[in-house]
């Protein structure tokens, strides 16, 4: 599956512009880690963009994206992206053992969280977003409530990054594709 194939079927089962910016974000970061590692950028973004193409439909887990994977099987999705979009998912009982599902799942939260960071700047704009007001704002448990610290930290150290550097790489990432996100401060 190409990359504008994925964002097509992204688009028929997601409706939500909020869902489908995550996959977008999503899809920054893991990309250009695929970059980084030597890795095929293709395979990873259409991973990425897929990754919870079918929340709308299974909102709850474990549904989500259990009930999703025969729906990416019948459209031809190979097993690997298959695998690593299972795996991304705590409850699922799938593992993560190859480094696409590794950052996959490190990506995911890190990368709503930086949106949600974004958000909270005066300007929208995630070229005001520093690690150091990340790492402020993990520390806040009242913010951006619904993702998980935890994933977080445990996404970095799966990758064998400091948090740091996860952070700082995923930032320069989102900010390249600013205008796509929504992140440019274009809207504020």
């Amino acid at each position: 599956m190409t990359r504008p194939e994925a964002i097509e079927l992204l688009h028929e089962f997601t409706k939500s512009e909020s869902l489908r910016k995550h996959a977008l974000a999503v899809d920054a970061c893991v990309v250009a880690y695929a970059a980084k590692f030597g890795q095929d950028e293709a395979t990873w973004s259409v991973t990425a963009l897929l990754h919870d193409f079918d929340y709308e439909i299974h909102p709850e887990a474990p549904d989500h994206p259990m009930k999703g994977e025969p729906i990416l099987a019948a459209r031809g999705i190979s097993e690997e992206i298959r695998r690593a979009i299972l795996s991304h998912a705590n409850y699922s009982g799938v593992s993560r053992d190859s480094l696409l599902e590794k950052t996959l799942f490190a990506c995911d939260e890190l990368a709503g969280f930086l949106t949600a960071c974004s958000y909270v700047r005066p300007s929208r704009s995630i070229a005001e977003v520093e690690t150091k007001s990340v790492r402020k704002k993990l520390k806040d448990k009242a913010f951006a409530r619904s993702v998980s610290r935890d994933d977080i930290t445990m996404g970095a150290e799966a990758l064998g990054i400091d948090l740091d550097a996860h952070i700082d790489f995923c930032l320069a990432a989102m900010q390249k594709r600013a205008a796509e996100l929504g992140l440019d401060g274009a809207v504020a």
